[in-house]
């Protein structure tokens, strides 16, 4: 053991010289090095981060939560003309669902338009997007209120003017969520009491965040505009209770809007279901892929870097020829110059590992600060990246220590003289 401490610490040292005496030569086969820890680190790290935020997002929300509409969210065999066909769902739609579906924690009906402009006294927020809806999407979508409350049935059925306006909203119309409550706001050319405000989001993954939209009741925009305008894209949102089959669930669903529509047999289903688990795991393997495709860009950089490491090694033997040749000729082994050779080669691949670590938790600061996102550099990772130097470094070191271990002791202090 204390053999190996010894060989480590000679190799550190030979190491540091190298980095010393040949400081250019030195960075420039490290570079390769730094550059595929670099790369392979970052890419993991930015996957790591979009998926946490992703998840993070979409955490509050039951995966199980149907969204009906007449487009789905992925790939269908159904054509794009017929498609452009299918008939928006309704609120009576809606409400026979709620009143006829079987295993139904909640059900919401939503309106997605255009985003707006809303004021108050001489304060504009342009760009605003607008969810008019029932009261049960609070129990849905996971909203999370700052100061005030949602909406409640008795103001959602009557379609009553009240307001509830995302973090950053607010902060453009007021100085703070508690001076906002009670306040009128104008939108779409009317009146709105503001009753709550939502907590702070943050940047969102899918597209403007909670914090730039306000709520509103969504029987308010049927009474001022109806249901047949081109600006309102309807959905039916549908929370099942919890352990259902949603197999059978969905073939419910099916059914009675089908009856509902008075389709026939040999008609296909003019709607589509859309189950967020099935979007939720097509990220999974958007981001597997992601993963991937990193591996394979930065694993060309590992490798050209491991070509330095061995290039600066079979350097390190030539100039060492005669020293070999000493250490031999005392009557050490073989196996006491490979190692030798070998933890030099592991070492300087971890120091150019290290460097490459370093730059990613800099740029990582940086961005998370600038970006308003939270780059994650996990101790995972970290350890991965230094792992990865190692076996670079180990494996270019190979064939230059077998080389210097194989030297004849005699020809080996001749060639220095």
């Amino acid at each position: 053991m204390l053999l190996y401490l010894r060989l480590l610490k000679e190799s550190f040292n030979f190491a540091m010289n190298a980095l010393r005496n040949n400081k250019l030569r030195t960075f420039l086969s490290l570079l390769g090095v730094t550059i595929g820890i670099f790369s392979i680190i970052a890419v993991l790290a930015a996957v790591d981060s979009l998926d946490q935020k992703i998840k993070g997002d979409l955490g509050d929300l039951d995966k199980n939560t149907v969204y009906l509409l007449r487009f789905p969210f992925g790939p269908t065999e159904v054509p794009s003309w017929k498609r452009e066909q299918f008939p928006n769902v309704t609120y009576e739609e809606f409400d026979y669902l709620k009143r006829s579906l079987n295993g139904v924690d909640k059900i919401a009906f939503n309106l997605f338009t255009r985003n707006e402009n809303i004021k108050f006294e001489d304060r504009t927020v342009s760009s605003v997007r607008v969810t008019p809806t029932t009261n049960e999407f609070e129990g849905i979508d996971g909203i999370k209120i700052e100061q005030g409350r949602f909406f409640n049935e008795s103001e959602s059925n009557s379609g009553t003017g009240v307001i509830i306006l995302g973090f950053e909203v607010c902060n453009g119309l007021f100085d703070s969520p508690e001076q906002a409550i009670g306040k009128k706001v104008r939108l779409y050319g009317q009146r709105f009491n503001v009753i709550g405000v939502t907590q702070k989001q943050g940047f969102s993954t899918f597209g403007d965040s909670r914090d730039n939209a306000v709520f509103i009741p969504m029987n308010f925009i049927r009474k001022l505009y109806g249901e047949n305008n081109d600006m309102l894209t309807p959905a039916i949102l549908i929370k099942p209770e919890k352990g259902i089959d949603m197999e059978g669930f969905k073939g419910e669903i099916t059914q009675k809007l089908r009856n509902f529509r008075g389709l026939k047999s040999s008609d296909i289903d003019n709607f589509f279901i859309n189950v967020l688990s099935g979007f939720t795991d097509m990220i999974d393997e958007v981001v597997s892929e992601l993963n991937i495709v990193g591996w394979i860009i930065s694993g060309f950089s590992l490798l050209v870097g491991g070509f330095g490491i061995a290039n600066i090694m079979f350097v390190s033997v030539k100039e060492r020829t005669n020293l070999i040749g000493i250490q031999k000729s005392l009557g050490a082994k073989n196996k006491f110059i490979l190692f030798q050779f070998l933890f030099e080669a592991v070492i300087l691949s971890v120091i150019g590992g290290i460097i490459g670590l370093v730059m990613v938790w800099l740029i990582a600061m940086v961005l998370s600060k600038v970006l308003d996102f939270e780059f994650v550099l996990s101790f995972w990772n970290m350890m991965l990246g230094a792992g990865l130097a190692g076996v670079i470094g180990l494996i270019a070191g190979i064939i230059p220590a077998i080389s210097a271990s194989k030297l004849d002791p005699v020809e080996a202090i001749r060639s220095g003289m």
